[in-house]
């Protein structure tokens, strides 16, 4: 037709341009980081095992793993996060390479203790391991378990892995349990990525926003425990919600797109356009629903929100298992769905699950739960009371720490505050953000935070919960396109090393009494096997390899944990804070004290006690009459007394000189 521009018929060849033409040059230029980008992964890993070969981990003082992994570490570490910028810019690179990136951050970070130590780490997971052991034996709850109570009613999590044990025919879940970290943040990999995914679809900031996430996840709340295994369930929950969440539209101009905007993914989402604000990739639940939206905010056309159907069902098995395995979990959970159900277009998807999530807790509570909160309720009507000292709580105090301790607990704090503060400039920078769940997400679980101390943990809990929606603001606003690439990934850099850097001082840095010798289980082993039942276990601090086995037969003593009077006493008396803990016992009924390399590291790292007790209370044990030797080695050392003797019992006191190879250790603090 007259007029019409030339059209060029489908089979005829388009011109080339010349070989060695500038039109060339980019696309060579473009392979070097590619390539690069490939290379780095397996050299990164090849290095990380390399390092592992030459490790002292007798070397560790108060910072831990940062004072003995070799250079070649550190290198892998760098390399490893700068080739993940590079794949990251990098479009040809299919996502999987991303995958197998974020997989080896985990494994680099997480996997790197369990592969140097030859036990379990963490008092705690050896206590959750005793639990399981314990249910086993009475092939439910645990009669007479005293402070481990709780356990019995929220048991999900160890009747879990009571099946498990059953049907695999392992003996015990020790053989796994130190793989707790790295599988529960591999866990947590695939609901991270539907619940980004549903936000946007633009991959630099998805995946970005899982980096920033193990990059700052330095709580250490992901070792064999019932929260590891809720907050995956947590995570899933909200992921499924959100992915249900109505589409809101947003008028834009005619003919005009966001920069960098990618049509939304998912069967029932439109493609009608959507904002023109600036966000990049806004995905399902940021996406335009079909129509436009009215001056009194219903939906042209009647779009709704897509029905549960199916889904519905497994999210509330998911909730019921987060119920009946952890105490804070569900709250955490409410607390979101509500802030999720504040908007009256999403109250069609959220108020199933909310109401479903309120149900089973309050029956949970009121039945299977009721002696634990009826116990405890003058406490919690007492902490809602006191909203400050619950915030205040999670402090340490530094005044007592090591100095290497401070430093680490400034620099926890520093990370916890740049996160939580990018998070919010995200939120007054990119507007489009505040039209998705994530600040409803950040913001739910603080009303906790005001309401209970949990022990002293609710300020690490609180941002152990925020950070999901906190990981994605700061992807949203550190990697937002800019002209200048390249300069975008340097920065990109700078700032996912320096995160990176925080991380490894939040996690590795008390490894020192983490970490537990084979003498420090073999010694709990003998005291286990002398000690008769009912007799009472003692120790400085909780940092003893098993010292739960077989918990509902010996009542415990932690020295550390015992009235303040108590506690000066012991500091200014090791013999008298022994006896003042220990005077509750029947007469006649033995004691047995375990001391050891860990519980000396922890008092040195911790200062929750004078760095020199255990080496005092050690020294003090070994003259005094009525404490007889029961088990020695390098690393630990037990003994047998009768705390309230009966008439004309008087046992043998222990030989100085059994304790020639501990002594000089203790003195050392487990270090150098």
């Amino acid at each position: 037709m007259a007029g019409d521009p030339a059209v060029t018929p489908l089979s005829a060849p388009r011109p080339q341009p010349p070989t060695g033409t500038t039109r060339d040059r980019p696309r060579r230029s473009l392979r070097l980081p590619a390539l690069t980008a490939r290379l780095l992964l397996p050299v990164s890993l090849l290095l990380w095992l390399l390092a592992l070969r030459h490790v002292d981990l007798d070397r560790m003082g108060d910072l831990g793993l940062l004072q003995v992994l070799p250079v070649l570490y550190w290198v892998a570490a760098g390399l490893l996060t700068a080739g993940f910028v590079l794949a990251l810019r990098d479009r040809s690179l299919r996502q999987w390479w991303l995958a197998a990136y974020v997989l080896a951050l985990i494994a680099v970070v997480h996997a790197t203790p369990t592969l140097l130590y030859a036990n379990l780490r963490y008092s705690w997971a050896w206590k959750h391991v005793a639990v399981i052991d314990a249910m086993l034996r009475h092939g439910g709850a645990v009669p007479h378990a005293a402070l481990l109570d709780p356990y019995n009613q929220w048991p999900g999590f160890f009747v879990l892995n009571g099946l498990l044990l059953r049907v695999t025919g392992l003996h015990s879940a020790l053989g796994y349990a130190s793989w707790g970290p790295p599988l529960f943040n591999a866990l947590l990999l695939a609901p991270l990525l539907l619940l980004y995914r549903a936000i946007s679809s633009d991959r630099t900031v998805v995946w970005g926003a899982v980096w920033i996430y193990f990059s700052c996840s330095w709580v250490g709340q992901d070792y064999f425990s019932p929260q590891a295994f809720a907050l995956v369930l947590y995570v899933t929950v909200i992921a499924v919600v959100v992915r249900r969440l109505p589409d809101r539209s947003v008028p834009r101009a005619p003919g005009r797109s966001p920069p960098g905007e990618a049509p939304p993914g998912g069967a029932h989402r439109s493609a009608a356009p959507r904002a023109a604000n600036g966000a990049a990739g806004v995905g399902a639940v940021g996406a335009a629903a079909a129509g436009a939206v009215t001056a009194s905010g219903a939906r042209a056309g009647g779009a709704r929100a897509p029905a549960w159907g199916l889904r519905l069902p497994m999210v509330l098995v998911l909730e019921a298992a987060i119920v009946c395995s952890h105490q804070l979990t569900p709250l955490m959970l409410i607390s979101s769905l509500a802030a999720l159900a504040l908007p009256r277009r999403n109250r069609r998807v959220v108020l199933p699950p909310l109401l479903a999530a309120v149900v089973m807790t309050a029956v949970w509570d009121a039945t299977v739960a009721r002696p634990y909160l009826a116990a405890n309720f003058g406490q919690f009507v007492k902490a809602l009371a006191t909203p400050d000292s619950n915030v205040t709580s999670g402090f340490a105090n530094l005044g007592t720490a090591s100095a290497d301790q401070v430093m680490v607990d400034w620099i926890d704090r520093g990370l916890t505050a740049a996160v939580v503060l990018l998070a919010v400039i995200a939120l007054v920078r990119r507007p489009w953000v505040r039209r998705t769940p994530l600040p409803y997400l950040l913001l739910a679980p603080v009303p906790l935070l005001a309401a209970n101390s949990y022990g002293g943990e609710m300020l690490f809990r609180t941002y152990l919960f925020m950070l999901p929606a906190a990981a994605f603001l700061v992807a949203a606003l550190v990697l937002r396109p800019t002209p200048r690439p390249r300069l975008r990934s340097a920065c990109a850099l700078v700032l996912l090393l320096a995160v990176l850097g925080g991380l490894f001082f939040g996690y590795d840095s008390k490894e020192r009494m983490n970490r537990y010798t084979t003498a420090e289980v073999t010694a709990t082993q003998q005291l286990f096997a002398a000690a008769p039942p009912y007799s009472v276990v003692v120790s400085v601090t909780g940092s003893v390899p098993g010292i739960y086995d077989h918990y509902e037969d010996h009542p415990q003593v932690r020295l550390a944990e015992t009235s303040e009077p108590t506690r000066k006493l012991l500091t200014q008396d090791p013999l008298g804070g022994l006896e003042a803990a220990v005077g509750f016992t029947h007469p006649g009924v033995p004691a047995y004290l375990i001391l050891s390399r860990a519980q000396a590291a922890e008092t040195s790292v911790t200062g929750v006690l004078p760095a020199d007790t255990v080496d005092k209370l050690s020294e003090a044990v070994a003259r005094a009459p009525g404490f007889e030797l029961v088990y020695s080695n390098d690393d630990a050392v037990v003994y047998r007394f009768v705390p309230n003797p009966l008439p004309g019992q008087v046992p043998e006191a222990a030989p100085p000189a059994a304790l020639a190879p501990l002594q000089p250790f203790l003195r050392q603090g487990g270090g150098p």
